[in-house]
């Protein structure tokens, strides 16, 4: 199974893209793990990364879609894998279309995680984090809803939209569930 996953911050994607990695036995696939492991292993992308990372700005697709290319290669993805933090645009969705398409795949589903804003402002609240002020929080929310409203549009086609409210177990079951009757349908 071939996934992205979606959410706000403070909807559990990471949570549940290591339980549904486990489950679905497919690798988890985070960009903010692979730009650490770029910039510590000091490889021509990470090195260009750390450029801006040092002066502040966003890393440009280029050097993020090079990092996903890359690890999209790697024989433990052959087979599925679940991408989390990427893509992030519309133009970083169609560079995944792209990769996947020159391998002869495409996406399964795009899992999208809900949750209200109150609940994971509360969430995010607990976490305790120095830079998790309310005010903070609310404006990644805008944020997100901004720049991930045209995503969601792209992907119609695939996705699946799962309600982040609850047990952890009981959204992991929503989101088998729903992989489960898209692959009967894909199938």
């Amino acid at each position: 199974m071939r996934l992205v996953l979606i959410g706000p911050p403070g909807a559990g994607k990471g949570t549940q893209a290591a339980v549904l990695s486990e489950r679905l036995g497919v690798p988890h696939i985070s960009t903010g793990d692979l730009f650490r492991e770029h910039v510590t292993r000091r490889t021509p992308l990470g090195r260009e990364a750390q450029r801006y990372l040092d002066t502040g700005e966003l890393v440009p697709d280029h050097v993020t879609v090079g990092m996903v290319r890359e690890r999209l290669a790697g024989p433990d993805a052959r087979h599925g894998f679940l991408l989390d933090g990427f893509p992030r645009t519309v133009a970083q969705a169609r560079e995944l279309t792209a990769i996947l398409g020159a391998a002869g795949t495409a996406l399964d589903a795009v899992l999208e995680l809900t949750a209200p804003e109150d609940v994971v402002v509360a969430r995010l609240l607990g976490r305790g984090r120095p830079d998790d002020t309310e005010d903070v929080i609310r404006h990644r929310q805008r944020v997100y809803r901004h720049q991930t409203a045209p995503l969601l549009a792209h992907y119609s086609a695939v996705l699946l939209t799962v309600d982040a409210v609850g047990p952890v177990s009981e959204i992991t079951a929503r989101a088998l569930a729903g992989l489960s009757d898209a692959e009967r349908w894909a199938g």
